[in-house]
Formats: structure tokens, C-alpha cells, sequence
């Protein structure tokens, strides 16, 4: 019996009983259903949780920070140093260099941050500083909505976050209203004393506040949180003004610019930012990033994705019952077919065939019904479901619910056409061992 006899007989016995075999179908197709839309929240939820992380800043850069602003976290958690390492290091030159030479670190960018008041006509803003080196501001993964990034030869120039504009505020008014300025065209004052511009009572005769004339170069574009509020100015040009600042007063009232305020270390490829991060503890340094909230929220992820893939299989489990109890049925109806197929030469090799073929291709079926029917409710979720899902915090920055991959539609055909074979196997195992004599004599 060639392939072609085998195709075209199991289509009509499939065919022959039209209502019993789209009941079995359907049982596959809602199993199939079952387990991609589960696993395609899981993946939705892991998605939106990127996304989500992605608007915060840089997954692939690394946090280092001095002792004082990370040692509310727990030694080897989060960004403590590891254990056996008690001494801080600075977070100076030789720290850059040190973090330059790990092979998997694209870049390392210090940063010194200090306190800082604007002043734009009437209206006032403290904010915080960022010095960095104009050339390696192509390593930040900054965009521009207007205007351009610092460059080399910028004195002072700054270049501010999306939002920054929202803390402007009219200090003379009595109810606050929002800043009517263009940072990109006003006059702007920058002043590290925070008294400037505020009345000093009585004592005239002491010195006044240094302030000084300063030019935005653009304005970031929206949506990372990391730098929607920051100010960046170049480096050395922040810590010319930082010395100024510092001549002529008390040593408690300077500020410090000895070492860096923080190091952003970038890595090549995000799946070696845990590996970079682990290395930079064990030196004795205080380091985060996204990386670790991210690891967190895909351990949930990967909880809940396991436990939706088990609902889903259990309705796989009773599918794959279904089409055994369908091939059953069958063989009961076709005992006398089969004896005929036994007596004129059918090979017992043949009868399998066709048996596993008629199963499979149930499975086959119903699988491919199921992935279209999947990524119809798909559909309906990423839009009806919105509301729904964005409450749980499921939704995250994609705007997917759910998310089906080509792999999951192709594992998932794969995965029920097994199950259709597998189904199979038994009901063609008693088929090969009915007894031709016995099956034609049966009415």
C-alpha cells in the first residue's frame, strides 16, 4: 500500500464519521488554544516587564555608587560587595581603568554629581548636576528632541532631561502654576549656592553667590525615566565651578569632588551584565542595575507562565484521551474492514500506518485550527483586555497582553501532532493484532 492509498483512506474514514471526528478535533483544538494563549501571557508578561525596565534606563549598564549611597543593601544582594570584601573602594581613576579592562565592558563613563539651582527669569529650579565627558555621550543611549548632545570644546553648556521643566517654579507666587519658559531660547543662570537669588536679610555685607551665564544645547526626548529629570554639564567644566565654589570656605561647607559620584559601566551584550555586575563586587565596589529588578520580575514571570502551561496541558491531556477513545471506537466499527485489509495482502506494517496516520492528522488538524483560534484571542486581549491586564501590571511598555511567537505556534503544532500519534499508537497496536479470520466473521 503506497503513501498516496494511505492519505486518501484515512481522509474518508476521518470523513466518515463527520461528527464524531470535529468533536475530537475540537477537543485538540481547544488543548492547543489552551497552551499557547497561557504561555503567550507568560511571554507578554516577560515582554512588558523589559519594556517597562527599558524606559527606566539602559538594561545593559551597570551602577557603580559609593559606600554611602549603597550600603542599604544586603552584602551579595542586590549591589553589595561580595563576601570576603569589607574595605569600599574609591570610585576614582584607577576604578575606571579597572572597569575598562573586564573584556565584556564596551564603555565606562564617571560621573561627578553635584546640587544646583537655575534661574530663568522669575522662575527658580533646584536640580542635580551631572558632569560627564562630552565625547562619551554617545555611549548613554540619549536621544535628542531638540537641538543636540554636549560635545568636546562645550563650556557652559548643559543638556537637560525631558521634564526638567517641571521643576521650575515661581517662587513669589501664591499658588504654583506651571513654568512658562523655553530653556532653549531664555536666559538662563546657574548658581551651586542654593541661596542665590533669595533675600539674605540684614547681613549685606556678605558675599554674594557666585552665579553664572549658561546655554542649553538640547533638550532629551521622553520616556527614560533615568534622564527625564537629569542636567548634564561637561565635566570640567562642573568641576571648575565646583573649585570656585569651594575657595575661600569651611572645609565642612565644600563640596567634594575627590572621587567620582558614580561610574556607569555599559556591557556589550545584556546577557553578560550579571556576570560584569559580579565581578565588579568581588573588587569591593557597590554596584546595581536594571538587571537584578529584571531577574526578579522573570523568576515571577517564568512562576506564573509554568503554572498557566499546566492548565493548559491538562486540557492537551484530555484532548489526547479523546482521540484514543475516538481510534478505539473505530476499530470496533472497522473489525471486519480491517480482517479484509488483513486477507488481501494488507501488511500489518500497513495497518499501523494508517491508524497512527488518522490520529496524527486529528492532532495535526486540530493543532492548526488551535493556533489560528490562538491568535484570534490573542488579538482580543491585547485589545479589549487592556484595561484588564494594565491593572495587574501585566500589560507593561509593549501594549501586548499576549505575545505568540512563531515558535510557539510551530512547537505547539509539533507538540499535537506527537500527541495525535501518541494517541494512536495503542489503537493501532490492537488493530495489528486482531485475528483475520475472527475480524470477517465478525458482523
Amino acid at each position: 500500500m503506497n503513501s498516496i492509498d494511505l492519505v486518501t483512506m484515512t481522509l474518508k474514514n476521518l470523513l466518515r464519521r463527520k461528527i464524531r471526528t470535529m468533536l475530537t478535533v475540537t477537543g485538540v483544538l481547544i488543548g492547543t488554544a489552551s497552551i499557547i494563549i497561557m504561555v503567550s501571557i507568560g511571554i507578554g508578561m516577560n515582554e512588558g516587564f523589559k519594556a517597562e525596565l527599558a524606559r527606566m534606563g539602559s538594561l545593559n549598564i551597570i551602577n557603580v555608587r559609593p559606600a554611602s549611597q549603597g550600603m542599604y543593601m544586603a552584602p551579595d544582594e542586590g549591589g553589595g560587595p561580595a563576601r570576603g570584601q569589607s574595605e569600599q573602594q574609591k570610585l576614582d581613576e584607577q576604578a575606571v581603568a579597572l572597569f575598562a579592562a573586564i573584556p565584556e565592558v564596551e564603555a565606562v563613563v564617571p560621573f561627578i554629581e553635584v546640587s544646583g539651582k537655575l534661574v530663568a527669569g522669575k522662575y527658580q529650579a533646584h536640580t542635580s548636576i551631572q558632569g560627564v565627558e562630552p565625547g562619551q555621550m554617545d555611549k548613554l543611549n540619549l536621544t535628542v528632541r531638540e537641538g543636540r548632545l554636549l560635545q568636546n570644546g562645550d563650556d557652559l553648556n548643559m543638556l537637560f532631561g525631558a521634564e526638567i521643566t517641571n521643576f521650575f517654579h515661581n517662587p513669589s507666587a501664591r499658588q504654583y502654576a506651571p513654568a512658562e519658559i523655553d530653556l532653549m531660547k531664555d536666559r538662563l543662570t546657574l548658581s551651586l549656592d542654593m541661596s542665590y537669588g533669595e533675600s539674605r536679610g540684614g547681613d549685606s555685607g556678605g558675599k554674594s553667590p557666585k552665579a553664572y551665564t549658561v546655554k542649553a544645547t538640547g533638550i532629551l526626548e521622553g520616556g527614560n525615566y533615568e534622564n527625564d529629570y537629569n542636567v548634564f554639564m561637561p565635566l570640567e567644566s562642573l568641576k571648575k565651578l565646583v573649585r570656585e565654589y569651594n575657595r575661600g570656605r569651611k572645609q565642612n561647607e565644600t563640596i567634594k569632588i575627590d572621587e567620582y559620584s558614580k561610574i556607569m559601566v555599559k556591557v556589550k551584550d545584556i546577557n553578560d551584565v550579571q556576570m560584569v555586575q559580579q565581578q565588579i563586587k568581588d573588587q569591593g565596589f557597590y554596584a546595581d542595575s536594571l538587571t537584578d529588578i529584571l531577574t526578579a520580575m522573570q523568576k515571577t514571570a517564568a512562576g506564573i507562565q509554568k503554572v498557566l502551561g499546566v492548565i493548559g496541558a491538562v486540557s492537551l491531556l484530555i484532548a489526547a484521551i479523546g482521540i484514543t477513545n475516538t481510534m478505539v471506537m473505530s476499530i470496533y466499527e472497522r473489525t471486519r474492514e480491517i480482517g479484509v485489509m488483513k486477507v488481501i495482502g494488507a501488511s500489518l506494517g500497513d495497518i499501523r500506518k494508517l491508524f497512527l496516520l488518522e490520529s496524527g492528522m486529528i492532532g495535526f488538524f486540530g493543532g492548526v485550527i488551535g493556533i489560528v483560534f490562538s491568535y484570534g484571542v490573542s488579538y482580543l486581549l491585547n485589545t479589549t483586555g487592556f484595561v484588564l491586564f494594565e491593572t495587574w501590571g501585566m500589560q507593561g511598555g509593549t501594549g501586548n497582553t499576549s505575545i505568540i511567537p512563531l515558535w510557539l505556534a510551530a512547537s505547539a503544532l509539533a507538540f499535537t501532532s506527537l500527541i495525535g500519534l501518541l494517541s494512536g499508537y495503542y489503537p493501532a497496536r490492537r488493530a495489528m493484532n486482531l485475528s483475520a479470520l475472527e475480524a470477517i466473521k465478525k458482523e
